[in-house]
């Protein structure tokens, strides 16, 4: 189903088998999970709990040879391509995470970067971390990083945090990163269509944010995504419920999508075209694109 789940880091903080849980209720809906490189799960753990498509969300760090030890982990634990994100080269202003100072609970660590020698996310004035992006985030990213990363492996590299148009990858993700980087940006869905419009078929386009409902996903289809992720969804069900809460909001998500393609007239995925969707900029007088 065009339905996967976005990188959400922190996991265990909603339940105490985290990412683990996530991961399972993927491979039993046969869809895509992609593991936060700051998961309290790392990728080795993960892969233990059997099959499964997995992409791996990935941060340039200043230290490109711990960049290019976890690609290399990735790829050895079977993940099958890089959500390169590229919206964080500071963090957005969180404020509730500066008021509670935030931090992670003990008993609690990045998974991936043990051993790395990458610091810690230690208690600081405003948020940890805030501090731990600063200190450790490369703020110079550009496409000749992912160029260098295409030359270091053999896996897809799909850049995450796109809401205008871009190219040079093998696929783009639409995303605001939960709108909680800078304030004002569009919705990713308000920006899909013009970045669709100038992949021009070369490569996917996947949405991701606001998904809420099967319509939601129907939506994003017919303005040319090819499947969209979704984050928040996930981590309110495995709070609630852990792995069956996950098994549950991937089957919601999948009976309400199939309902609307089929009061929608769409027996398959290419059935849904841009003549399905009407859009404020159409109501505008805007010329009507057709995928």
């Amino acid at each position: 189903m065009p339905i996967m789940i976005s990188p959400t880091a922190f996991q265990k903080m909603a339940h105490p088998e985290g990412e683990y849980a996530t991961a399972r209720a993927a491979s039993a809906a046969g869809t895509v999970m992609t593991l936060s490189s700051w998961a309290t799960s790392s990728v080795e753990e993960v892969a233990s709990t059997g099959p499964g498509i997995r992409f791996f969300q990935l941060y340039v760090y200043k230290d490109r040879k711990v960049v290019e030890q976890l690609v290399r982990r990735a790829e050895k634990a079977g993940f099958k391509a890089i959500a390169l994100t590229v919206d964080t080269p500071r963090l957005g202003r969180r404020e509730a995470d500066i008021k509670n100072r935030f931090v992670l609970p003990p008993g609690l660590t990045l998974k991936n970067f043990e051993g790395l020698n990458l610091g810690t996310m230690d208690q600081a004035n405003d948020s940890g971390l805030a501090s731990y992006v600063a200190g450790q985030i490369d703020r110079t990213l550009s496409w000749k990083d992912v160029k260098w990363l295409q030359s270091i492996t053999t896996m897809p590299i799909l850049v995450k945090g796109v809401i205008t148009v871009h190219s040079g990858a093998a696929g783009i993700i639409v995303s605001n990163h939960g709108a909680r980087q800078l304030d004002y940006v569009p919705a990713t869905i308000s920006a899909l269509e013009e970045v669709v419009t100038a992949a021009q078929g070369r490569i996917p386009v996947y949405l991701d944010g606001g998904v809420r409902r099967g319509t939601d996903v129907f939506k994003a289809l017919a303005l040319g995504a090819s499947g969209v992720f979704i984050g928040r969804p996930v981590v309110f069900a495995l709070a609630a419920e852990g792995e069956a809460g996950v098994r549950n909001v991937l089957r919601m998500m999948r009976e309400e999508f199939e309902l609307t393609m089929a009061l929608g007239g769409c027996t398959k995925l290419s059935d849904i075209t841009r003549n399905h969707i009407f859009t404020e900029g159409d109501r505008l007088g805007r010329p009507l694109p057709r995928m």
